[in-house]
């Protein structure tokens, strides 16, 4: 396993590859009324890749990877997220705002959808995350699901 490095506060000179860098440690994640979850976010390959260890249970016998990487030449964040429902999923984006968005086209029936993940609120200690999706090219987002993260570590 990597190296768990403690959350660095934003600065406008910070290199971008560290912007992820907020979301490292161990966390409990809470949704809806019952118990949660977990997630172990740590760098890997000499910290040039950020990756998650997501495990829903015991609120849901479902868990998942991600791996996210900042590619210098785009200037964007790309992520591969991988589970037990054998779903691959690939998303771009980038950290603006105090806002860290990824998002990912898809079509569906005929129609193209597009999905994002959000991560907000951002605090040493907490931090909200959404997945939503649109079918109107971003007009308007339906929330599919949102996590509450409590620092653990």
């Amino acid at each position: 396993m990597g190296i768990t490095h403690p959350p660095k506060p934003q600065t406008a000179q910070q290199d971008a590859a560290r912007q992820f860098d907020f979301w490292l440690g161990e966390w409990d994640c809470s949704w809806g009324d019952g118990p949660g979850g977990t997630n172990s976010v740590y760098l890997d390959l000499g910290d040039a890749v950020v990756v998650e260890s997501f495990d829903g249970r015991p609120a849901m016998d479902y868990q998942g990877m991600s791996f996210s990487v900042y590619d210098r030449s785009a200037g964007l964040w790309r992520q591969t997220w991988v589970d037990t429902d054998a779903n691959y999923l690939d998303f771009v984006g980038r950290f603006e705002n105090g806002v860290m968005e990824l998002r990912r086209e898809a079509e569906l029936d005929s129609a193209l959808v597009l999905f994002r993940m959000r991560w907000f609120d951002i605090e040493r200690n907490s931090l909200g995350w959404a997945y939503e999706r649109s079918d109107d090219l971003g007009e308007t987002w339906a929330s599919l699901w949102e996590i509450g993260y409590r620092r653990v570590l």
